[in-house]
Parts: structure tokens; C-alpha cells; sequence
């Protein structure tokens, strides 16, 4: 009995090994992005979508988002 948890042991630290090293990629790639990405400016469809976003979190009301959405609307065309 103690050899089949032996393996399942052993199983499990390569598992733990390829979720660590998953881990280790995805945090490469946002710190990679955050590094060379900082110095562009950001596409227009981009800046719309931020825009867009800004709407949502600070619009309490339909008028408002609506209006704060056409403003980002006319920024997008006016990028274009």
C-alpha cells in the first residue's frame, strides 16, 4: 500500500510542477507586455474600448451613459 502512494505522490509533484511553470508563463507574458507595450500608444479600437469602460464605472444613470457612450463613439471616428 505504501508503493501506490509513493506514485500518487510522485504524480502529484509533477503536476504541481507544470501548473508552477503555467504560472511562471502567464506572469512572464504581463510583465512582458507591461514592459515593451508601455511606450505605444494605444490602438483606436483600444482607446474606444477603454472609453467605454470609463462609461460603465462612472455613469449612474441612462442619459449619462448614453451620452458619455456617444462621446466615445465620436472619438472613435475622429481616430479613424
Amino acid at each position: 500500500m505504501s508503493d501506490a502512494r509513493a506514485r500518487d505522490q510522485r504524480g502529484m509533484g509533477l503536476f504541481g510542477t507544470l501548473v508552477i511553470l503555467a504560472i511562471a508563463a502567464v506572469a512572464g507574458y504581463y510583465v512582458y507586455v507591461g514592459v515593451f507595450r508601455d511606450g505605444q500608444a494605444p490602438s483606436c479600437n483600444e482607446a474606444q474600448q477603454d472609453c467605454m469602460k470609463a462609461c460603465r464605472r462612472t455613469s449612474t444613470d441612462q442619459a449619462s451613459a448614453a451620452a458619455c457612450q456617444g462621446e466615445c463613439q465620436r472619438k472613435l471616428d475622429a481616430c479613424k
